[in-house]
This record gives C-alpha cells, structure tokens and sequence, in this order.
C-alpha cells in the first residue's frame, strides 16, 4: 500500500501493532519466567551433587550391605546369594571371636579417649591464653592430625620394639624390665591406643579451644571478682559452657574408636588381620575385615558391619539423651 502524498510504501497498521506487542510481551514475560525458575532451582542444582555422591557411595552401600547380611554370599561369587535370614547375626551371639573383638574395641576405646580428651581440654586451656608464637603452637598440636596413619604407626612400632625400642630402653633406666609390647595382652592394647592419643589429641585441643573464645568474657570477670582463681574459673565456669563440645567430641572418638583399623593393622604386620598371635588387640574393624576379605565371607561381614552401625545408634541415642538431661 502507498502513501499518496509521498509515494513511499507503508504497512497496515493493523498487521504491524500485533507483532510489536507480541515481541514486547513475551521478552520480559520470558525473562520474569526464567527469573522464577531460576530462584526456584537453583539450589536444588548446588546441592544436587551432594545427594548423588551420597546415593551412590554412602545410602546404596549401606542398603546392600545390609541386604547381603542377610543371605550367605561369599566374595568369589557374590551374585550367588542365599537367603538365610537373621542366621549371620545370631551366629555373632555364639562367636567367641566377635566377643573378644568387641571387648578389644571397648578397652582400647576406653584407654585412647579417656587421657585424649583430658589431655586435649588441658592443651585448649593453655592455647586459650595470650602465649607468644600462640599460632606457631596451634599448627603443631594439630600436625599429628595431618600424619598419614601407615607412617605413625610404622614409628610407633620401632618405638614400642621389645629389644630395641626406645619405650623399653627408658624403662630400663627407670629400673623395670622390659615389655613385650606386641604380644601380651594390655600391653598392645596400650601401645595402640597410644598411637590413637597422639594423633587425635591436637585435633580435640583445637575444638575445645574454639569452644573456649566462645565463652563470654564476663563470667571470667565476675569469678574473679568473687575471689576464684585461675583453676576454679576453669572448673566452674570453663568446663560447664563446654559440656556441648565435650559430648560432641565423646561421641567423635567413640565412633572412631569402633571404627578402628589401620592402627591394630600396622602395628603388628606380621600378623595381619588376626591382631596379634592370639587376637589380644583385633578391633571389630579387624574382625571384619578378616572375615569378608581373608576367609571371604561376605555376608556375615556385612553382618558385623551392621552391628557396629547399630552399635553407635546406641551410642548417639545415649549421648543425646544425656545432651537433652543436661539442658533441662
């Protein structure tokens, strides 16, 4: 169509105002859109590769191990499976060997937690406090922490030599004979627990003093005021705000200490798995281990793998009930 004053072609109005508004609605509405949508899933995105790790290397594992506790499986074939019930689990209940490892663990668990965590509140305490080089200290009480577990016990094993070891030789100049560290029964239960306080202590000290510069200053101020020194403000009022941290860190070591493996594996290699010639220091780790990947008995391993699961949800159901007294 052409305009007749000038000549120049011109659209139809009416053919021109619809594509405009359309363009110019769908633009922002699109946008707003996506907006939307954006603010929606995206963090659903930023955690999804959490949940699918965790899907794939923690829930599906802990589902077919305790699928597998419940069929007799062995490693050679584990496609070929047969249902036997609750049958590896009450085969625990009669086996003298999970008894003994099970009573390892609690014992070795009771000898490296217990001195850890005293010994760990005490280093916290002294970090607390305005020392020189105080960032020096903090690096190296949490250096043990950052040593593989192979090279810490493999020194440990040199240390705690019966005939040449330097903790026999100080006994010796201490006037006591020396120790067969490796084969007698408290002795190598000692000696790896004291491997398990070397590297844990600087990583509780850490905590605890964390948990420290969170107490407010004031209830420092007030116990000194009423005449308490530096030793009663520590037990009246550092240890009571520090309850929480406590059981936190009871908990942690509790779980680890069941968990125990690559220092009663190391500490004496020439036995393996059995911890020590007449199994004085295997852990429910060990036990496990020896029964799913040196006799190849895949289900009941999974068996003891779900015992020590449900062994520490006691444990967490204890410590929480203790938290939920404690808070009344």
């Amino acid at each position: 169509m052409a305009d007749e004053t000038t000549g120049t072609a011109v659209l139809p109005t009416s053919s021109r105002a619809p594509r405009e508004d359309r363009a110019g609605r769908a633009g922002p509405a699109w946008r707003s859109r996506r907006y939307r949508w954006d603010l929606r899933l995206s963090p659903y995105a930023f955690v999804a590769p959490f949940f699918l790790f965790f899907a794939a290397f923690g829930l599906f594992p802990l589902l077919y191990t305790g699928w597998a506790a419940l069929h007799q499986v062995e490693l050679t074939d584990p496609d070929a499976m047969r249902w036997v019930g609750l049958r590896n689990f009450s085969r625990l209940l009669d086996d003298t060997f999970f008894w003994n490892a099970l009573r390892n663990t609690v014992t070795i668990g009771l000898l490296s937690t217990v001195p850890q965590l005293a010994v760990a509140l005490g280093l916290a305490h002294l970090l607390n406090y305005r020392l020189r080089g105080s960032t020096f200290f903090k690096v190296a009480v949490l250096t043990p922490y950052a040593t593989s577990v192979a090279a810490a016990t493999l020194v440990f094993v040199l240390l705690f030599g019966r005939d040449h070891g330097m903790v026999n030789w100080a006994l010796d100049l201490a006037g006591f004979g020396p120790v067969d560290w490796q084969n007698g029964t408290f002795a190598s239960q000692l000696a790896v627990s004291t491997i398990v306080i070397w590297r844990w202590t600087g990583y509780n000290a850490l905590i605890y003093l964390a948990a420290m510069q969170a107490v407010p200053g004031e209830l420092y101020e007030s116990a000194a005021l009423d005449g308490a020194s530096r030793w009663q403000q520590f037990f009246h009022v550092t240890v009571p705000c520090l309850r929480p941290t406590i059981l936190f860190t009871c908990v942690v070591s509790t779980i680890g200490a069941t968990q125990l493996f690559g220092e009663p594996l190391l500490f004496n290699g020439g036995a393996g798995a059995t911890g020590g010639s007449d199994h004085q220091f295997q852990t429910l780790g060990l036990y496990l281990y020896e029964q799913g990947w040196v006799n190849l008995h895949l289900g009941r391993a999974s068996a003891i793998a779900w015992t020590m699961f449900l062994i520490l949800l006691l444990v967490a159901g204890v410590a929480r009930l203790l938290r939920g007294r404690g808070e009344r």
